[in-house]
């Protein structure tokens, strides 16, 4: 999902400014699909096993997001065994933040998928990596475990240390703790439980499946609906909770009507399926097996 390796390389369209859907429906003329360039054709089994594998620094940053998370849940617990703050809060506060973390994961996906392209400030590589995703999405089940991870463990490490530090400055209570390493923790696992939403049923570690089908996890089938056309929908992938009350009552399209109205740009979604977007031969029915 947010991670920066690239692998297979995609080409996004620029944003276009133009009418809604509303009025584009009046025209007459239909637009085929562009042909997707030569380098998109790549099988995502020839990519280079190197772009996969974890490194050093890869293996560095997921460790210190590791330790970051650590340490706020475990200051938590600390408060509570003290005395100082009752056990059923920071349960409380880690439960709202796995709610939160699934509407964030899918908010944020909404955006990389729909706006941006790859020369966007600070989050360019993300929004190819998301399209990338698109068009190879088992070479995502393929990547080692701190490859997946590490973008999102270095905004965590970055991120947590300082709050957490500023939590204990003003004597928190031992919920805040929890709540802030509990979104963390799920927001930096979401690319691993997106990964398991690819993976095939007899390749899964024991028990995701049955989290999977109790809706703890976001399933394959629910995530697999994401990768059909238009690609406009079941952007959460904690649990995946937050999906139908978000499609149900469209509360992406009306985001983006709001953002076309006041700026002018039209989401990805809005056009026809672009073929940087097209999931190629070989990577078809990861979901069913």
């Amino acid at each position: 999902m947010y991670t920066g390796t690239l692998s297979p390389r995609c080409h996004l369209r620029p944003l276009r400014r133009s009418p809604p859907p509303c009025q584009a429906a009046t025209s007459t003329t239909t637009t085929l699909p562009p042909s997707p360039p030569p380098s998109l054709s790549t099988s995502p089994r020839a990519a280079d096993p190197d772009s996969l594998r974890s490194t050093w620094p890869h293996r560095f940053w997921t460790l210190a997001g590791s330790a970051a998370i650590l340490s706020s849940l475990s200051t938590s617990a600390s408060l509570v065994s003290s005395g100082s703050s009752p056990a059923l809060d920071p349960l409380a506060a880690a439960l709202a933040a796995y709610t939160l973390a699934d509407l964030s994961t899918g908010i944020y996906h909404w955006l990389v998928d729909n706006y941006g392209d790859a020369t966007t400030p600070l989050v360019g590589a993300q929004i190819a990596a998301f399209q990338g995703h698109h068009r190879h999405p088992s070479t995502i089940t393929l990547r080692d475990p701190c490859n997946n991870l590490h973008a999102l463990s270095r905004a965590a490490a970055l991120s947590l240390f300082p709050a957490d530090a500023l939590l204990s400055a003003a004597d928190a209570p031992a919920a805040a703790h929890a709540f802030v390493g509990g979104f963390a923790a799920c927001v930096v696992l979401s690319q691993q439980f997106h990964a398991w939403a690819h993976e095939k049923r007899r390749r899964l570690p024991v028990g995701v499946e049955w989290l999977q089908d109790a809706g703890v996890l976001v399933s394959r089938a629910e995530h697999a609906a994401h990768h059909r056309r238009p690609y406009n929908s079941n952007y959460c992938i904690v649990s995946g909770m937050w999906n139908g009350v978000l499609d149900r009552y469209k509360v992406f399209e009306a985001l983006e009507m709001v953002v076309y109205f006041r700026t002018g740009v039209r989401p990805r979604s809005w056009d026809e399926t672009d073929a940087s977007w097209m999931e190629v031969a070989g990577d078809e029915g990861e979901h069913q097996l």
